[in-house]
């Protein structure tokens, strides 16, 4: 048995939401690498376009659609233009989600606009997607959650709105693996650990020196790359992940 072949996407189609930057796009261009083609939603087309042309340079197909994942009208539309373009739909992945804007803070003084807008972005667009995702996946399909390490702590001083959020995507991804069991449909999650995207450097307020500085309190002394989470999402949805569901996957550089 050549193990390789079981990592191979070839004729897969897949959705990746939030996929134009960041973990997103590693997330969609590993996938691609594997054989699969992808269709990219997001809120900007810009940053989605590009990221079509890198999979169609490798040879793969790949569509841009624009998609506000907060909208279950959106997320039905998105399914239904995947399946007339691409083909039928084996690989969803919500990754969508993140502060984009909105401020850290204490649970004591976030607003009550903001508890919504991060909750909406981060774990109520995760169930409405998921909902849209199972109507349109073919059995033994396959839904990726990205969570965060976030989501396992004991507790986030400064930002537990946001981890209460990604806290509640792990639960999600454990109960929806044993309802999607009976077609076979697979739902695991990632969960990043420090990884310096836009998102994040906007809602930390690092700059390079601060990220560096965290980067060498690392145990492998680096922080995370959007590359980091193509190799986890590959296996997750391909045949060497054949007996796994309802899993957590932790991709953070620490034990």
């Amino acid at each position: 048995m050549d193990v390789l072949e079981l990592f191979r996407l070839d004729g897969r189609v897949a959705v990746v939401t939030g996929g134009g930057t960041g973990i997103g796009r590693g997330i969609a261009l590993g996938l691609a690498g594997a054989g699969a083609d992808v269709a990219l939603a997001g809120r900007r087309l810009e940053p989605l376009e590009a990221v079509r042309d890198e999979i169609v340079a490798l040879g793969r197909r790949a569509v841009a659609v624009p998609t506000d994942v907060t909208s279950a009208e959106d997320l039905e539309r998105l399914g239904r233009r995947t399946t007339e373009e691409l083909g039928p739909i084996s690989i969803w992945v919500n990754n969508a989600g993140g502060l984009q804007g909105e401020p850290m803070g204490n649970l004591t003084t976030v607003t009550e606009a903001s508890w919504h807008t991060i909750m909406d972005r981060n774990l109520t667009s995760v169930w409405l997607a998921s909902v849209a995702a199972q109507r349109v996946l073919i059995d033994g399909g396959s839904i990726i959650n990205v969570s965060s390490t976030g989501g396992l702590t004991k507790g986030a001083p400064g930002h537990g709105v946001y981890s209460a959020a990604k806290t509640a995507v792990n639960h999600l991804t454990q109960t929806l693996a044993l309802e999607c069991a009976p077609r076979r449909i697979r739902v695991n999650a990632i969960a990043p650990g420090h990884t310096p995207t836009a998102d994040y450097y906007r809602a930390s307020g690092f700059d390079d020196a601060k990220f560096e500085k965290l980067a060498s309190k690392q145990p492998l002394g680096r922080l995370g790359r959007d590359e980091d989470f193509a190799g986890a999402a590959v296996y997750l949805v391909s045949e060497a992940a054949s007996w796994v569901t309802g899993q957590v996957l932790v991709v953070s550089g620490t034990p």
